[in-house]
């Protein structure tokens, strides 16, 4: 299985100039309060320059359903990503205000097998296991999912730089990998870090 590659925390033209150039799989827009927060009418112009194929993700932490469904209906976004205190109630309300057609992301603090398999039965499409509140740019002890890696595809994030990628994906095959400071040594995005975390993952992919 292929593993795809979500890029979080995009702000500016360029960064979307090199997601349409290195071909990943998602872009992540920041809607929570963080210095990665553009604002809805910024998202959307960045969101019209993405080519084809590739899928804008908005994060929401502890959000309005009724704003999150609202921007997934507009186009703004095309999968929902909660990153804070969400329940389950939440995302069955996000599934009814979209008809059930947004895709969620629910992310996940892992501090052990419990913290995972507690969303085991979740109507999200995904998890995404990530240390602490996320954004933080530190990794955690894989060793802790080796006894409940979760059924449900799950995007793995955590401290991912280039070096070690490739490592962190044929230990725990996720469905994608998710970085952001890891391709971000200046507090802007890096072209050439995105090139060499892409290539990493996708080796033999020519680049």
């Amino acid at each position: 299985m292929r593993t795809r590659i979500k890029i979080c925390g995009l702000t500016r033209r360029e960064d979307i100039l090199a997601a349409n150039r290195w071909k990943q799989d998602y872009i992540v827009f920041v809607f929570a309060e963080s210095r990665r927060q553009v604002g809805k009418e910024k998202e959307r112009q960045l969101k019209n320059m993405l080519r084809p194929g590739i899928l804008a993700v908005g994060v929401f932490v502890n959000g309005d359903p009724e704003e999150e469904a609202g921007l997934f209906r507009e186009g703004v976004i095309d999968l929902i990503q909660l990153h804070g205190q969400e329940t389950e109630e939440d995302i069955r309300r996000i599934k009814l205000l979209t008809g059930g057609m947004a895709p969620v992301i629910r992310a996940v603090s892992v501090t052990g097998p419990e913290s995972v398999r507690q969303w085991a039965d979740s109507s999200a499409e995904f998890l995404l296991l990530d240390n602490g509140p996320g954004g933080t740019g530190s990794a955690f002890d894989y060793r802790l999912l080796e006894e409940c890696l979760p059924e449900k595809p799950f995007f793995l994030a955590g401290g991912l730089e280039p070096e070690g990628v490739k490592e962190a994906v044929e230990a725990l095959k996720p469905f994608a990998v998710d970085v952001s400071s890891g391709v971000e040594p200046e507090g802007v995005k890096d072209e050439a870090k995105i090139r060499r975390f892409i290539r990493n993952v996708r080796t033999p992919v020519n680049f």
